[in-house]
């Protein structure tokens, strides 16, 4: 662990989770804490870290979920690219996750006894499609505690007049009567509010800016093809102008976020550009 992580994590991360102490051991519940946070954010990289410090220091069971776990198989966003709108081929936004499978999966954790195992479902963002069940992770019952983290996790949708204009190149160009985004927002105003009111607590990781997501984003790029530097073929890695076309697909709702989610987040911890901590706001400190 850097030390710089080190640090962060003694003065911020740990007194979270232990803020997170009352949630935890409620008998016939098991919780789930949502976290928040823009693309290369650190969420994941938390979410490891919530696991390993309840994991191995209290021998605590922790089921780690992403909302990029639950993408619909390529095949069944190129259907909705053909029969709705095209954009919806690029996976991420509302509307391009199985989120029956994602409810599924928590409400089986929730249940799952003492020695029994499940699946938890995982997606290959190399191949853009998601991975073979043969592949994907075993967890062992009882569960004390879901950990599900997202770029829009706990998002609300806008309102009617927030889709009368493109934000970008890319829906001035590509969605230019705003059918796409219509979609998404209905999505997000439907299935997505019942997978949301699944969480416990919500934790929002807020980025300073959106403009600090392109370079966060290339940043996981470039460590998703170190993972691969092993003579294999990479499909699906972007260079920089990929990037940047791909991420206006989550301008919108990620500004939207950052103006709405804070007010109903449990924990806010407000970012610097280099990902460090600036402060933390608890809810019943606002």
């Amino acid at each position: 662990m850097p030390d710089s992580y080190r640090e962060q994590a003694q003065n911020s991360f740990i007194p979270f989770i232990e803020s997170l102490r009352p949630l935890l051991g409620v008998k016939k519940h098991v919780p789930v804490l949502g976290i928040h946070g823009s693309q290369g954010s650190g969420k994941s990289t938390l979410a490891e870290f919530i696991y390993w410090y309840l994991h191995e220091g209290d021998g605590l069971n922790i089921a780690q979920l992403s909302l990029d776990d639950f993408y619909l198989t390529l095949a069944q966003r190129q259907q909705l690219a053909s029969s709705i709108h095209p954009l919806l081929r690029t996976r991420g936004v509302p509307g391009t996750h199985d989120v029956s499978l994602a409810l599924e999966t928590i409400a089986k954790l929730r249940a799952l006894g003492s020695g029994q195992v499940l699946r938890l479902p995982r997606f290959d963002k190399a191949r853009d499609d998601r991975a073979p069940e043969s592949s994907w992770p075993e967890v062992r019952g009882p569960i004390d505690l879901i950990v599900f983290e997202g770029w829009c996790v706990g998002a609300s949708p806008q309102m009617p007049d927030e889709l009368a204009s493109a934000m970008n190149d890319l829906e001035q160009r590509e969605d230019a009567d705003g059918r796409w985004r219509q979609y998404v927002n209905t999505c997000l105003a439907d299935d997505y509010q019942t997978l949301f009111s699944e969480l416990d607590y919500l934790l929002m990781l807020r980025a300073p800016s959106f403009h600090c997501v392109a370079d966060w984003r290339g940043e996981q790029e470039e460590k998703l093809a170190q993972r691969q530097q092993d003579g294999a073929s990479t499909p699906g890695l972007m260079d920089s102008a990929a990037i940047q076309r791909f991420i206006q697909h989550y301008q919108r709702l990620t500004t939207h976020c950052l103006n709405t989610l804070p007010a109903s987040a449990d924990c806010v911890m407000s970012l610097g550009t280099q990902r460090e901590i600036l402060a933390v706001e608890y809810r019943e400190e606002k």
